[in-house]
């Protein structure tokens, strides 16, 4: 079976280089860590990332805050690390943010934990404006 999400190729690559990550270094690091060392995996990939895009949220077309993501892959998959006990919905809940922030649809939570845990997300444009339009009324 031949998997048709968005950007699935891409999404199993970063997985792939997720678990080389974790099965070399195992648990405990900081996230910094990890981060540095999924930077390294996907450009050894020839994947084109960057770590801390910078997310800017609004309320009422006001600026009210600035954060950032950890890794952005081919400027379409946030990618947010975690190294904690166990993926939360707060943690699910602060990568739907991020999507929600920026244009980017396709998004995945990865934890560097005593297990490893992977979440993927997608918001595309197109639910994306319903939201909006249902705010709007």
């Amino acid at each position: 079976m031949v998997n048709t999400y968005l950007h699935s190729e891409l999404t199993g690559l970063i997985l792939k280089a997720f678990y080389k990550v974790y099965n070399t270094l195992g648990y405990g690091f900081l996230e910094k860590v990890y981060q540095n060392s999924m930077l390294f995996e996907l450009e050894s990939m020839g994947i084109s990332c960057s770590d801390e895009l910078p997310i800017k949220a609004y309320y009422e077309e006001k600026l009210v805050g600035t954060y950032c993501a950890d890794i952005l892959v081919d400027g379409l998959v946030i990618v947010e690390l975690k190294a904690i006990e166990k993926i939360a919905p707060e943690h699910e809940a602060q990568l739907v943010n991020y999507l929600k922030a920026t244009q980017i649809e396709v998004g995945l939570l990865l934890n560097f934990g005593p297990k490893p845990q992977h979440v993927r997300r997608v918001l595309t444009s197109e639910y994306l404006r319903k939201i909006k339009a249902a705010e709007t009324r």
